[in-house]
């Protein structure tokens, strides 16, 4: 069974090396300063309002972590970025991407839509999504850095 409880600064060393590896594998398609993923860390468990970490446990026992933020859609309402869910290699294929989902969709009952990003690189991940009822959007995403 899943357990999801909020992320704290003590879950660094269990938390940062599942970051590292999730940024170094085809699910990235783009590579991220180091000093920016500890920089998301330590906003992912301050008392930040748009970001939140939450550590997965199976069994009471580290399974993964997930990201997500809060935003705004002028077209929808308000809504949930689901801006990282890393499982560990051996903990995958047990159901826990989809107890993650009931867990986020019941913890979140006003988001009027759950947005997240998925690289073509990361088939499984996508299947998981679209049989979860996730829609491919029919069009491309563009950022301005900073």
């Amino acid at each position: 069974m899943l357990t999801v409880r909020l992320m704290t600064a003590q879950d660094e060393g269990y938390v940062m090396p599942l970051v590292e590896q999730f940024y170094s594998s085809a699910a990235v398609d783009h590579a991220v300063p180091t000093e920016i993923l500890q920089q998301t860390f330590r906003q992912a468990v301050s008392d930040h309002s748009l970001l939140e970490g939450f550590v997965l446990q199976m069994d009471g026992k580290n399974v993964g972590y997930a990201y997500i933020t809060h935003m705004y859609a002028a077209e929808a309402g308000p809504c949930i970025m689901i801006e990282e869910l890393v499982i560990e290699s051996d903990a995958r294929g047990k159901g826990l991407g989809h107890a993650f989902f009931d867990w986020l969709f019941a913890a979140y009952p006003n988001a009027a839509r759950f947005r997240l990003e998925v690289t073509k690189g990361n088939p499984r991940a996508r299947a998981l999504y679209e049989e979860l009822g996730f829609v491919q959007l029919g069009y491309d995403q563009m950022i301005y850095g900073r």
